[in-house]
């Protein structure tokens, strides 16, 4: 699973052989969340949230938001099109 971004102790993932419509998932020590990006212009959406309190998730929101260009990009270079 390669990991496409680390920052302040959040790693965000992008599955190879995962399905559309592009998403990432972010992970901590304190759980995993599932965001969908709206490649290209976003902005990303929560999808699924396994122990993030609300806080966590609006940071890991602002740094979806912060690199969603990279991110869509990412997407599409591990697997086409959006």
């Amino acid at each position: 699973m390669p990991t496409v971004l680390r920052q302040d102790g959040l790693r965000i993932v992008i599955y190879p052989n995962d399905h559309r419509p592009a998403h990432i998932h972010a992970m901590a020590a304190s759980g995993e969340a599932v965001f969908v990006l709206h490649c290209p212009d976003g902005p990303p959406s929560l999808r699924e949230n396994y122990g993030f309190n609300q806080p966590d998730l609006g940071r890991v929101l602002a740094i979806l938001k912060a690199h969603l260009s990279a991110l869509c990009g990412k997407w599409e270079e591990i697997h086409g099109h959006y």
